[in-house]
């Protein structure tokens, strides 16, 4: 599970530094991965936005594949999706 607090605490971090090391070092219970926005299927929402990068809850990171979910409440990581030019 993932709280909106926790969420809100991710973001902030990732709005400063979107570093990928830098947020499993500041929060090492979650899973984290990264991707570009364009790879991300539009059936599901960003739970956050930082600046450069949507946030997506993933669900599975426990050792079953890993699957995008929009239910924070089986969430156990984040996807910062790299957000890309409308040019």
């Amino acid at each position: 599970m993932i709280s909106a607090e926790q969420l809100a605490a991710v973001t902030t971090a990732a709005t400063r530094d979107a570093g990928i090391a830098t947020l499993r070092q500041q929060f090492p219970e979650l899973h984290f991965s990264i991707c570009s926005e364009d790879d991300v299927s539009p059936r599901y929402r960003p739970a956050s936005d930082a600046s450069s990068h949507h946030l997506f809850l993933i669900a599975g990171a426990s050792g079953h594949c890993l699957e995008l979910t929009n239910d924070p409440d089986i969430a156990t990581g984040i996807l910062l999706a790299e957000k890309v030019d409308a040019d």
